[in-house]
């Protein structure tokens, strides 16, 4: 998948890692490991072996492992063939790979302009 701006990668978890906390970055954050709690960041790639469970915020999101949360993208998500999402979607993008899995509710939004303020709801949908 193609964005519009690649993002440089600012924050790694390696496959052998286990985090827990919030993380805010201007970059792009790749997680192999595993995270619990909030990301906010200009891109998300959470790798195969990957697991995330918490919010997330961010411009542009790929996943290849596992997420337990909701997610927020102003440009889009991309679910790989091996990737497995289970929460809500807010965006205005959102590509799912044969073999990929999602289990939540998706908001294909209008705008670009998602900002996320904890239990906010968004309504401005198609």
């Amino acid at each position: 998948m193609l964005f519009s701006k690649q993002p440089s990668l600012k924050v790694i978890i390696e496959a052998e890692s286990s985090v827990r906390g919030d993380i805010i970055s201007k970059g792009a954050v790749k997680i192999d490991g595993v995270f619990e709690g909030a990301v906010t960041a200009d891109c998300l790639i959470i790798g195969t072996k990957g697991l995330v469970t918490g919010d997330v915020t961010v411009r542009q999101m790929i996943v290849g492992g596992r997420i337990i949360g909701n997610i927020r993208a102003s440009e889009g998500v991309d679910i790989q063939h091996t990737g497995d999402v289970c929460g809500d979607i807010f965006s205005v993008r959102l590509c799912i790979t044969e073999g990929g899995n999602f289990d939540g509710r998706a908001s294909m939004l209008r705008t670009k302009e998602i900002s996320y303020k904890g239990n906010e709801t968004i309504t401005e949908t198609f």
